[in-house]
C-alpha cells in the first residue's frame, strides 16, 4: 500500500462493541474493514485506518448500523 492511498489526515474506523447488537451490517458494507467475533457475534475492526479506497464502504457501514456502533472520524480516535 503506498502513501497515496491513505487520507493526508487520517479517517479512523472505532466501534464501540457494548452497543453492537451483531446486524452484522458493517461486515457485509466494508468485509475489508469489519468482521464479527465468532463467539459472540459482535463486530471487530479489522484495519482502524482503512485505505482511501475503503472509505466509502466505511461510510455505508457507518449508516447502515442500527446500533450506532461504528464510526468513522478524521484524526486520532482516543
Amino acid at each position: 500500500m503506498s502513501a497515496t492511498d491513505r487520507p493526508s489526515e487520517p479517517e479512523r474506523v472505532r466501534a464501540v462493541r457494548h452497543l453492537c447488537v451483531g446486524a452484522g451490517q458493517c461486515v457485509l458494507a466494508a468485509p475489508a474493514v469489519f468482521d464479527q467475533a465468532v463467539d459472540d457475534g459482535l463486530v471487530l475492526v479489522l484495519d482502524d485506518s482503512p485505505p482511501a479506497s475503503e472509505l466509502a464502504a466505511v461510510g455505508q457501514a457507518v449508516w447502515a448500523c442500527p446500533s450506532g456502533a461504528v464510526t468513522l472520524r478524521r484524526g486520532t480516535v482516543r
